[in-house]
């Protein structure tokens, strides 16, 4: 690098090169041919200077392309390779001496050696040439090139201000930065997991292939830096002293540059073998404060691991991105789902949100204590698995298992360990609150939940979630199925009031086959046909209540003494309703068969009620 430091790539983003200064109409004109240094053709040109006296070096700062017709040259060997020696110590782009004037057919040898020598690009204009025309046209295409710069940094600051006041969400800034640079950008953890990326265009499976190793071998110094032996610009991420990633961008130090650059107005233009220009280094260090403001902002939503992670289990159940996809994504972030047993597993509390106790924040803040639950149950389990809430009451996990034959001992310590976690949890809970004083040091926490014995408070603090698993599959294509299962079963085992550590498909009973049926249109069919006649009585006179007098009766195993009184009337008015029942859907009520049916398409209209 010259003590002016234009060799820098930020700088050579800016300004042309010799070899472009070379092909300008105003030099074509004097017929140029290199005699010397063709190899620093690619230098920046910062200035034109025109120069007629053998000292000039003095007066430069370097970058500059000097003009002369040689006519105050020295005359000797020896004055001329000190002047060209000069001229390259002070790191000028190169020297253009027009012919005609003090030199006739060419430059002397002497001259083309000793450029040559020191890499110094040597041009003959072989024809007269207004040197005005060429500094009006280099420094032109200068000017022209630092307002393109000014426009694109301010093009970088708007955007990426308008995604912090619009709360944009990581993947959204890591997509912008990569469209703004058309380089592939990546966002990493502290630990070399990939939080988020945006190939540019290129293959992901390769910009991805072994990351954490290849993350590890990129050292740049400092917070924002250029590593140009792995090719990446590197900025890390956070604030207020607390860095939680870092945020990477490649720029090539060598080879083919990305194939959307020059298409975009703030993409740069830049040569093969340059460092990233000024511009990536602001859009780099936004992109990432950006990030920072977003996380702050969002410091008590999930965290971006999380996020990540109900993002690819969300895809898996609703198709939205390409298996392989997920699974690339996975392994980034480490998670191995390829080659692997899978089983779908979702955890939910028995009971909704009860209506308006603790204000509209209670059920996000229930479900996020849950989910944090699930994740700590799977580090005490050992177990690799995709997990987060993936709707508004269930938390989901797929389990990533060697073999088929772990699966029930993994299943078995995962409800194991989110038992013991919800049982510390309510004792920290518990113990915190106005009687924390009482509790004795070293006291057992499930007397603290409990305010009894340990037994009690087992069953007491779990009890209200359930933790239902679906099928075991081969293949991450098959996924889909075992986390649908697992979130059918789930919903069909709240009706249930066992409590059971793991509940499969055979649990669920009836309840649990129909719910797995609710979205087929003959069993709609099938409870209309039963039950349409006594749902539209009930609409015209909602003060009856008719559908509940039937469920009474055949929940208590059609006992009409037992019926009325657990739907609290008398016995001659629940008689008069079965009566009634009986008339509006012409079926008689005695009758083992027709109440049978009668009990299955209730117990399918909970399921298709059930959201």
């Amino acid at each position: 690098m010259s003590r002016s430091g234009v060799t820098d790539g930020s700088v050579a983003a800016v300004f042309p090169t010799v070899r472009e200064v070379l092909a300008l109409d105003p030099v074509r004109h004097g017929a140029p041919r290199v005699v010397a240094g063709d190899a620093g053709l690619d230098r920046p040109v910062r200035w034109v200077h025109v120069a007629e006296v053998p000292d000039i070096a003095t007066l430069l700062g370097g970058g500059e392309l000097v003009l002369t017709t040689g006519i105050g040259l020295p005359g000797d060997d020896a004055g001329l390779r000190a002047f060209i020696g000069d001229l390259a110590d002070v790191g000028v782009s190169g020297l253009v001496v027009e012919l005609g004037r003090r030199y006739v057919s060419g430059v002397p040898r002497v001259m083309a050696a000793a450029a040559e020598r020191r890499g110094l690009p040597l041009v003959e204009l072989r024809r007269a040439t207004p040197f005005v025309r060429i500094t009006e046209a280099v420094h032109a295409l200068i000017v022209d090139a630092q307002l393109t710069e000014l426009r694109a940094t301010e093009e970088i600051h708007q955007r990426f201000t308008d995604l912090s006041v619009e709360g944009a969400d990581a993947a959204e800034v890591i997509r912008q930065a990569a469209e703004l640079s058309g380089c592939p950008v990546v966002l990493e953890n502290l630990s070399r997991q990939v939080l988020g990326y945006d190939p540019a265009g290129e293959s992901a499976e390769l910009l991805l292939d072994g990351w954490e190793q290849h993350s590890r071998r990129i050292r740049p110094a400092g917070r924002t830096a250029y590593d140009p032996d792995s090719g990446w610009l590197v900025t890390v991420v956070g604030a207020r002293g607390q860095d939680w990633g870092r945020l990477l961008l490649r720029w090539p130090s060598g080879g083919e540059l990305p194939s959307r650059r020059g298409t975009d107005p703030v993409a740069p233009d830049t040569r093969p073998g340059d460092g990233p220009p000024t511009r990536l280094t602001i859009l780099i260090e936004r992109a990432a404060s950006t990030l920072a403001l977003g996380r702050l902002i969002r410091r008590d939503a999930e965290g971006l691991e999380r996020q990540i992670h109900r993002t690819l289990l969300t895809a898996l159940l609703d198709h939205s991105r390409p298996v392989d996809e997920v699974a690339l994504r996975a392994r980034a972030l480490g998670v191995v789902l390829e080659r692997r047993y899978l089983v779908g597993v979702m955890v939910r509390h028995r009971a909704d949100d009860p209506a308006g106790e603790g204000g509209p924040e209670a059920g996000p803040a229930r479900l996020r204590d849950l989910s944090e639950a699930v994740g700590q149950a799977l580090r005490e389990a050992k177990l690799t698995a995709l997990t987060s809430a993936v709707d508004d009451h269930s938390v989901g996990a797929l389990l990533a298992l060697p073999d088929p034959g772990a699966e029930d001992r993994a299943l078995s310590a995962f409800a194991a360990a989110l038992r013991r976690v919800r049982l510390d949890a309510g004792a920290v809970r518990t113990a915190s609150g106005a009687d924390a004083s009482r509790v004795a040091p070293g006291a057992d926490a499930s007397r603290v939940v409990s305010g009894a014995d340990p037994s009690r408070a087992a069953g007491a603090a779990p009890g209200g979630v359930i933790v239902a698993a679906g099928s075991g599959v081969g293949s991450l294509r098959e996924a889909r199925r075992s986390l649908v299962e697992a979130r059918q079963i789930a919903e069909a085992a709240r009706r249930d009031r066992r409590d059971l550590p793991i509940f499969r498909l055979p649990h669920v009973g009836l309840a649990g086959l129909l719910h797995l049926l609710r979205d087929e249109p003959r069993l709609q069919t099938f409870v209309e046909r039963e039950l349409g006649a006594l749902l539209e009585y009930d609409a015209r006179h909602p003060r009856d209540r008719l559908l509940d007098t039937l469920r009474a009766y055949l929940e208590q195993g059609r006992n009409k003494s037992a019926g009325a009184a657990a739907a609290h009337l008398s016995r001659p008015a629940f008689y008069e309703r079965l009566a009634r029942i009986a008339r509006i859907l012409d079926v008689d009520l005695d009758s083992v068969e027709a109440s049978l049916s009668l009990h299955v398409a209730l117990l399918a209209l909970d399921a298709v009620r059930t959201p």
